[in-house]
């Protein structure tokens, strides 16, 4: 038995039957695949210094030197929905493998470049975007691919492993990056860059994952992309989720963006004690992984989101009001409401998404969180310029209060995170007397219902439910008809695509939490029954 797999049984013995919230690394493929991802975390913010630094001793501007960050998380913002969609429509695991097999060569010919003296600030820019551009479309894999590695109960903990993956990574990458720069030169940063791509292949190669059921047929690129912003749209609990991550991360933002600002002005530090101030927020996210999951168990997740807020907007106040060295211990709890905050709606999302729209509906989580917080240090540096430093700062504070009270108008909406996502089969067979072909449609679909007058209202609300599952399912066009001259008759009718979408809402996207929408619509009818009925479009020319 293993050191770690020893650890975490004796965690778990003392914690009784629940998970602790090192249980995930139980697993052999989610242990090699964490510690994979931890030492390419190290190898990109290592990059980043060594990309930098370079840049410096090119004697290039200011902006230029910026733009590293910009050409590194930019391709997120661009191809964040389209990575999901591919996410979606291939085998994630061999996705990963060739993504991160372009990230090996892309940073291996960077290295060489480096190494032989060809690389300029131009040259340098553009690999950054192309290795950042491998990251964009990895990460909806990779988070989708989470509920795969471990059970269900185990999500919360391998988000906040994940979390704290990232927020070590970001403490460590920085030392190491400078200290290889300084003996070797940016090149040789580069190269194990490059081969900490490569220990993740190596990680995924390893993984005998399960085979899955294959679909019908591969969806279109562009109804596919369309199909999972509808299934964002009438997702409520996915959508408050989403609420919830911008309304913190937008005010959050400020603190990092303007700590360099507050180290180098209010607290007259150089750059190593900026680093203590931001080691200080990284180790609070990382002493969370203690904490969190016995609080996931204890109190609700609007709790911890109020809780977390609050905490959160402690530090920009001590950033205002305390010296550097009382402003730490702050700090470190501002790391530890961070990381609570996140990996509770990261978490939440991921056990509230069915498999056949996840990587889509993630990277759009990608993109909220990541748009937030690049909208965030705007707005919050560009008040800082006009209007100073404390004036910000104390302004992201009171927002965050805000955010923490609106918990209470907007909370995470009841069942967030225990939803029934697996698929139902009481949707009936069609009857047909011919087989359509698979591009033909769009497919009308029409519902007869009877519904009693004394039941009129009650079945209206219900339908409100059936509408969204159909239109989330690939549905689109719906509406519900009262006839005027049968009064207890009602006809639901949408529309599909293609007779190959409709199979796909089916069979494929119709889960048992659609099905008790419609089992709670027909309690209300005459015979507690309907009837469907089917129709392909067919092209009238002029």
């Amino acid at each position: 038995m293993s050191t770690i797999t020893a650890v975490i049984q004796g965690q778990e013995h003392a914690d009784g039957a629940q998970p602790s919230g090192w249980a995930p690394l139980r697993s052999r493929v989610y242990r090699n695949l964490f510690i994979a991802q931890f030492v390419s975390n190290i190898g990109t913010f290592m990059q980043n210094v060594a990309a930098q630094w370079f840049l410096v001793e090119k004697h290039s501007s200011d902006v230029i030197v910026a733009l590293v960050q910009t050409a590194s998380l930019g391709p997120t913002l661009l191809l964040g929905l389209f990575a999901g969609v591919l996410a979606d429509l291939f085998d994630r695991r061999r996705l990963l493998i060739f993504l991160q097999s372009y990230a090996v060569l892309v940073g291996l010919a960077l290295a060489v470049l480096a190494y032989l003296g060809r690389l300029g600030p131009t040259s340098l820019l553009m690999f950054t975007v192309a290795i950042g551009c491998a990251s964009a479309l990895t990460a909806p894999a990779w988070q989708a691919i989470q509920p795969e590695l471990v059970p269900r109960e185990q999500i919360p903990a391998a988000s906040v492993l994940g979390s704290v993956s990232g927020n070590a990574a970001r403490a460590i990458g920085p030392a190491i990056g400078g200290v290889v720069v300084a003996l070797a030169g940016p090149a040789a940063v580069f190269a194990i860059n490059a081969v900490s791509f490569a220990g993740i292949i190596v990680a995924l190669v390893s993984w005998q994952r399960p085979v899955q059921d294959a679909p019908l047929e591969r969806e279109r690129f562009v109804q596919a992309t369309f199909t999972g912003l509808l299934y964002v749209n009438n997702s409520p609990i996915f959508r408050r989720i989403l609420l919830r991550a911008a309304l913190f991360l937008f005010p959050a933002s400020a603190l990092l963006a303007l700590l360099p600002v507050a180290a180098a002005h209010r607290w007259h530090l150089g750059a190593s004690g900026y680093g203590v101030a931001l080691a200080a927020i990284g180790f609070g996210a990382v002493l969370a992984v203690t904490v969190a999951t016995p609080l996931h168990r204890k109190v609700s997740d609007n709790v911890l989101l109020a809780v977390s807020a609050t905490a959160y907007g402690v530090a920009p106040l001590a950033v205002v009001w305390l010296p550097f060295a009382a402003a730490i211990p702050l700090l470190v709890l501002s790391g530890m409401a961070w990381l609570i905050t996140l990996t509770s709606l990261n978490a939440a999302a991921q056990l509230s998404l069915p498999r056949w729209v996840r990587a889509r509906a993630l990277a759009i989580y990608l993109l909220v969180a990541t748009g937030s917080q690049a909208v965030g240090s705007y707005v919050w540096g560009a008040l800082a310029t006009r209007e100073g430093l404390d004036t910000a700062l104390l302004g992201s504070a009171v927002v965050l209060g805000a955010v923490a009270l609106s918990v209470v108008v907007l909370p995470l909406r009841p069942c967030t995170g225990t939803l029934d996502v697996d698929i139902s089969t009481a949707w009936p067979t069609p009857t047909m007397v011919f087989e359509p072909c698979p591009n033909d449609g769009p497919v009308l679909v029409v519902v007869r219902y009877r519904v009693p007058a004394e039941n009129l209202d009650e079945f209206v609300e219900a339908m409100r439910e059936v509408r969204q599952s159909r239109l989330r399912t690939g549905g689109h066009s719906w509406g519900l008809y009262h006839s005027v001259g049968q009064p207890d008759t009602f006809i639901e009718r949408f529309t599909v695509a293609s007779w190959t979408e409709f199979e796909r809402q089916r069979t494929e996207r119709w889960l048992e939490l659609d099905s008790e929408g419609v089992r709670k619509a027909i309690g209300y009818t005459v015979d507690r029954t309907r009837t469907h009925e089917y129709y392909l479009a067919h092209r009238v020319h002029r």
